[in-house]
């Protein structure tokens, strides 16, 4: 009889940035480590966001334990909202993590209206938690650009598997504690099997800068600023948002929230002491904005470009209460997600027209650091747990074969003992061997909103569903320069072939044509925007005159 053996099975995050999900299974025992979202990329123009296919957990079901989060960022936490539903047989689902990655969590959770579906479990950092007959999972504190990091170990009767989520060793982190390298180094005295390690910076040597250069990056930036200062940030960077709120009170100016992510996240992080602005710095904003610009400090969602955000709607003048102005300094602190660098650029381009003074990181480094591991300490952590078996996730292809090749192998893993993975390959563990398994069913899920609200009203496209879906591309080509339409909109559609679905097409090519008359005179509308505003106005339309969900394409040149 064959013995029982360790699987992991990658279900996203492997080959790109985002969607992170990673399916544990031993014998009648599952669990999944994240549940992540993923931007789409450039040719997915109309979708929302991207989710992990989950049909293998719903085949096994039965076997299902519990959700471990590594943190609280979006692509591992974000899909939850989405993926507790397909389980709601099994209510509620035990999610185990930091007290911050799970308030983030269940405010997620609650504003979809599942949070019913979710049983929290606030973890212990050094605690073991026995899950199911044959797990024994523990928390390890590492340093990210989130507090309430974790590394993630499972011990087994196969033995030990080590998951870092996204981690670096910052000596000097400005909330919470540092990665707990003792604890770490005693996992791999004890034995460790398997490691599964953050490799997207391996591209870099050396080490990532702390979270405190930052500090005085914006100091010297805010404290220059003769205007308004604007910052954006992703919404769950919360060391980003205390350090800026405790500088911009340090030089006299009042700081607004705006966009609903970052106003939930401002608040959680409040409610758990990991912002503490000082009394009477944060003000609605309808009270900032009737200060004296040199007195005014904005945190705002948009980083990475969405069309939704609202740094994107102030810049195009679509915003109902803030407008960019000239004098503005708009600091983007951070980097661009992998697929959204040409909005990121069209966005950068747009603020400057208005005639802000755009800060971001080509031009101060420094103004952003990753919460990721550059090369030497990717090699620290194989040091300190000394696996057996190393496996390279959360990255693109070449992250992956270069940390096999930069890190693994010189730090003395014999070459078939890294095993780059695949997507829905499980690979399956003994005490001295590693196997591919035949894949699973896996995949992208692309979810597709309507409007802003990313929870209500939302379909959930399989690539099995694809083809028999209802489909309206939106064609034009527009000079956004003179603003004007050169031609188009002309919707082309497929499962609208009766005479109501040729007059309900036609009604909504003609509500898109006056929208984009009227919006255009306007000025300012970056390309990105613009698509999404197509793809909002469509499906809006659609849905109030028939109560139909077609899947939205754009298509729009730009001359």
């Amino acid at each position: 009889m064959a013995r029982p053996r360790l699987r992991a099975i990658p279900l996203g995050g492997i080959g790109e940035v985002g969607k992170n999900m990673m399916i544990v299974e031993y014998r009648n025992d599952i669990v999944m480590i994240d549940s992540g979202t993923k931007f789409p990329e450039e040719e997915m123009r109309g979708i929302d966001l991207v989710i992990p296919d989950i049909s293998y957990i719903i085949e096994n079901i039965r076997r299902f334990r519990a959700i471990l989060l590594t943190h609280g960022h979006e692509d591992h936490i974000g899909s939850l909202p989405y993926i507790l539903p397909q389980l709601e047989r099994i209510k509620p689902v035990p999610i185990y993590g930091s007290p911050l990655a799970l308030a983030f969590a269940r405010s997620k959770l609650a504003e979809a209206n599942v949070e019913h579906l979710a049983d929290f479990v606030p973890i212990d950092a050094g605690q073991q938690y026995s899950i199911g007959t044959s797990m024994k999972v523990e928390f390890i504190p590492v340093t990210h650009s989130i507090p309430g990091a974790m590394a993630i170990s499972i011990d087994t009767p196969v033995g030990r598997l080590v998951h870092t989520g996204d981690f670096k060793f910052d000596p000097t982190p400005p909330l919470g504690p540092p990665t707990d390298e003792r604890r770490l180094k005693e996992l791999g005295d004890q034995g460790t099997l398997v490691l599964f390690s953050d490799a997207v910076r391996v591209e870099r040597p050396g080490r990532t800068p702390s979270e405190a250069d930052v500090s005085a990056t914006l100091d010297r930036i805010i404290a220059a600023a003769p205007g308004r200062v604007i910052l954006t940030s992703f919404a769950s960077n919360i060391l980003r948002l205390e350090q800026t709120i405790q500088v911009g009170a340090r030089h006299g100016r009042k700081v607004a929230v705006v966009g609903r992510s970052m106003e939930q996240s401002v608040q959680v992080a409040m409610d758990l002491g990991y912002i503490q602005p000082p009394r009477g710095t944060l003000l609605p904003i309808d009270q900032v904005t009737r200060l004296p610009k040199n007195q005014v400090l904005i945190l705002t969602t948009g980083s990475q470009g969405e069309a939704s955000a609202a740094l994107a709607r102030m810049a195009s003048g679509d915003h109902p209460k803030l407008r960019i102005q000239e004098g503005d300094t708009v600091i983007l602190s951070a980097t661009p997600v992998p697929g959204n660098e040409e909005t990121v650029s069209q966005t950068i381009d747009n603020l400057f027209r208005k005639g802000a003074n755009v800060i971001y990181s080509a031009l101060e480094p420094n103004i952003h650091v990753s919460g990721h591991s550059a090369r030497d300490e990717l090699r620290m952590m194989i040091d300190l747990l000394r696996p057996q078996f190393v496996v390279p996730i959360h990255g693109e292809y070449r992250h992956l074969s270069l940390y096999k090749d930069l890190v693994a192998i010189p730090a003395g893993i014999p070459p078939r003992n890294v095993i780059i993975p695949e997507s829905g390959v499980p690979l399956s563990f003994s005490r001295g061997d590693v196997r591919k398994d035949p894949p699973v069913k896996y995949g992208a899920v692309l979810v597709d909103a309507l409007g802003g609200d990313r929870y209500r009203n939302v379909v959930l496209r399989h690539h099995d569903t694809l083809a028999t879906a209802q489909v309206i591309i939106a064609t034009l080509i527009v000079d956004l320069e003179q603003g004007i339409v050169i031609a188009g909109p002309e919707l082309t559609s497929k499962g609208f072939d009766d005479e109501d679905g040729h007059k309900l097409i036609a009604a909504t090519e003609k509500e898109l044509h006056t929208y984009l008359e009227r919006q255009l005179k306007k000025g300012g509308l970056s390309y990105g925007y613009l698509v999404g505003k197509v793809k909002d106005v469509v499906a809006r339309s659609i849905f109030q005159k028939a109560k139909l969900r077609p899947m939205v394409v754009p298509v729009v040149m730009e001359l």
